[in-house]
């Protein structure tokens, strides 16, 4: 997430985001979409949980994973299985309590075919934070094939992206994600050849950084046989900053905000720090930001595309986000609203209507974040108190609106200050 140099960007093309779209979804769903599943008991359990975040709202990992069954296959698909060659035990690097890991999956691919649905399966959700899985298209297969063999052990270390030149993210996992299908026509193209890279972010807070036990995780590929007449999809982020002080009854060294900056980068390296600063310019139009629980980004968007569903994503502080086009104006539109975020119900939001985003449009992202939650979170409590800014690991924070859509020609989304 921090190889942008804008705050909105296409990611990869024809590509996917993270919580996903058409093939990553949860226990919710929407007017355009068929979701497995139990809705009802899920959703009241989300309710109760945001509500009551002291009782372990907002990440709680460790519990037994079981997808519900697949829906039927439709006309043209196949299922097809992936998973890590070998389990992988996480060490976070530098001092931290988080790694990414990126590992490449064949699907044995020797024909043009659409991907229109996955579902990953976490196989040590003690472990698994999240997951991503990107597209490498036949030419990017041996760079993808370098950054492995040069590694050791398997896969290898990869902060914000998946290391790989033009990888388009097709999927992904999170609480509360299992399979929802749209039902418009649409997927993500993958030339013959193509592999994909599993990107898993590991948080190792519980063991101090460094795990005692091996995760093998896998994902169940929902692929056509490429002659359907699908739209490609492309996924538009949008990125806000996150400057959130300590409360007033905090203090220590990590609640100067230069300080807790360094640290970010410690861990993360050069590029978060560049993020941080990118988001800070960017959204406030060159003047400083004021600090605070609530910061949002405008960006305009340049081309025309239709979009079929949003998410949001956040992490263990956050409380609410929100996705709006044309904020303050007659053409006004709300395409993603959670006022009460739950971590462990991160599932995406098919729109009712798909809707039509032209050039000139104005698109904000939204998030409030609540640096009290450290006192109440069981996966946060012991840690040091810190100015919270944008940052990969599980105590640091993000502030991400998904837009899935199909673009007409080749736009791209860019940031309009």
């Amino acid at each position: 997430m921090n190889n942008a140099a804008r705050p909105a960007r296409w990611f990869g093309g024809v590509a996917i985001a993270l919580a996903g779209a058409l093939l990553v979804a949860s226990c919710g769903g929407g007017g355009n979409a068929t979701t497995t599943g139990a809705q009802s008991s899920a959703t009241a359990q989300a309710s109760q949980q945001a509500q009551t975040p002291s009782t372990g709202a907002h990440g709680g990992h460790g519990g037994t994973f079981s997808a519900p069954p697949a829906a039927p296959l439709r006309e043209s698909e196949r299922f097809v299985e992936v998973k890590l060659a070998e389990p992988y035990k996480p060490a976070a690097p530098n001092g931290g309590t988080d790694e990414y890991r990126c590992f490449i999956v064949d699907p044995g691919l020797t024909e043009q075919a659409f991907l229109t649905g996955s579902q990953f399966f976490p196989q040590n959700t003690s472990l698994v934070h999240h997951a991503i899985i990107f597209r490498v298209d036949p030419d990017k297969v041996q760079q993808a094939q370098d950054l492995d063999a040069k590694t050791p052990g398997e896969g290898w270390t990869c902060f914000g992206n998946s290391g790989v030149d033009g990888g388009g993210w097709v999927g992904h996992w999170a609480p509360g994600a299992n399979e929802t299908l749209l039902k418009q026509k649409v997927g993500y193209p993958l030339q013959p050849g193509s592999k994909l890279v599993m990107q898993i972010h590991y948080n190792l807070l519980a063991s101090g950084g460094k795990a005692d036990q091996s995760d093998q995780s896998s994902m169940r590929l929902r692929l056509t046989d490429g002659k359907a007449e699908l739209k490609p999809l492309a996924t538009g982020l949008l990125q806000a900053p996150i400057e959130l002080p300590c409360t007033s009854q905090e203090s220590g060294p990590l609640c100067d905000r230069d300080t807790a900056v360094k640290d970010v980068v410690s861990r993360f390296g050069t590029d978060s720090g560049e993020n941080v600063a990118q988001l800070a310019q960017y959204c406030g139009q060159g003047k400083p930001l004021t600090p605070g629980p609530t910061q949002h980004c405008d960006s305009k968007f340049e081309g025309k595309a239709t979009i079929y569903a949003t998410a949001g994503h956040m992490h263990l502080l956050g409380r609410a986000i929100k996705v709006e086009m044309n904020p303050g104006t007659p053409k006004a539109k709300t395409l993603l609203d959670i006022p009460s975020y739950d971590f462990d119900d991160q599932q995406i939001r098919p729109l009712p209507e798909p809707v039509t985003v032209k050039p000139g449009d104005n698109l904000r992202v939204t998030c409030t974040h609540d640096a009290g939650l450290r006192k109440t979170l069981p996966a946060l409590q012991g840690l040091p108190a810190r100015y919270v800014v944008w940052g990969e690991g599980t105590s640091d924070e993000m502030c991400l609106g998904l837009l899935v859509m199909s673009p007409e020609g080749r736009q791209r989304a860019g940031a309009g200050g």
